[in-house]
């Protein structure tokens, strides 16, 4: 088994794309509220298939990108359990 090196969570990529933006006004954007998009920036939530769209729309990214990184981060942190 090859092993992985350990992703970002997909907040801190959120954290990045946000620039000066502050949570609030991308919470906004996104149509969250500001308790759901602080709790996914921290890591204390992943991003839902819902998440991932709406940060595709927002971010003019691919919602597969938002999925593909919380994907790959809860495998990591799985094998790690295991």
């Amino acid at each position: 088994m090859s092993h992985l090196h350990n992703p970002p969570h997909p907040g801190e990529v959120i954290r990045e794309y946000l620039g000066e933006m502050t949570i609030s006004d991308a919470a906004t954007r996104l149509g969250v509220d500001y308790v759901t998009l602080q709790q996914v920036i921290t890591g204390a939530a992943g991003i839902s298939n819902d998440m991932a769209l709406r940060l595709g729309d927002v971010f003019g990214t691919s919602s597969e990108l938002w999925s593909g990184m919380q994907l790959q981060f809860d495998l990591f942190h799985k094998d790690k359990m295991m």
